[in-house]
């Protein structure tokens, strides 16, 4: 299938080139989840003003079409080519805690995966070009993952969006799954 080309303002969420039909995955996926995560979770969306509400959906929507954009081609070549780009996007993702802050609940839950997800994609990232870095990736986020299953008390929402952020920054970012870096 042929690609389409990306405006260069959308190039940091889908590369430089996307197939259609990726593209469309990618939105139907983003837009998927935090609907179906506010209608799961109805009394955690009205615990806070409309705007807080608006604000943190918006964020699990980026957080849940990272997942799958990360995974394609366009963009995990876009920031093979740009290293620099890759640690300051990993640097800046603090998604999960300002989801929880919005919705005031499980903050001590998501600073922690926040922590050990962006310090994991640290280690992910250093093993660029090495055939161990997809190995270390999805061991890590094994790990993260099983731990999250366990974390006392986790609201089944945060649970749902700190996977997601693992998922999307440890693994589906921080590896070169085409190895181009």
């Amino acid at each position: 299938m042929k690609s389409v080309h990306v405006h260069r303002h959308l190039q940091d969420v889908f590369g430089e080139a996307q197939r259609p039909a990726q593209l469309v995955a990618i939105l139907v996926f983003g837009i998927a989840v935090p609907a179906i995560l506010a209608t799961a979770s109805p009394d955690l969306i009205g615990s806070v003003s409309l705007w807080r509400a608006v604000l943190a959906l918006l964020l699990v929507l980026d957080i849940a079409a990272g997942c799958v954009a990360n995974f394609t081609r366009g963009t995990s070549d876009f920031y093979a080519r740009r290293p620099r780009n890759r640690r300051v996007f990993i640097a800046i993702h603090v998604h999960v805690v300002a989801v929880a802050m919005l919705l005031d609940t499980d903050l001590a839950a998501s600073i922690a995966v926040w922590g050990y997800t962006i310090a994991a994609a640290v280690l992910v990232n250093l093993l660029a070009g090495k055939s161990s870095q997809t190995f270390a990736g999805g061991l890590l986020l094994a790990i993260g993952l099983t731990w999250i299953s366990l974390w006392p008390g986790l609201s089944p929402f945060m649970s749902a969006v700190c996977a997601l952020f693992m998922l999307k920054v440890l693994f589906s970012f921080a590896v070169d799954h085409y190895r181009h870096g």
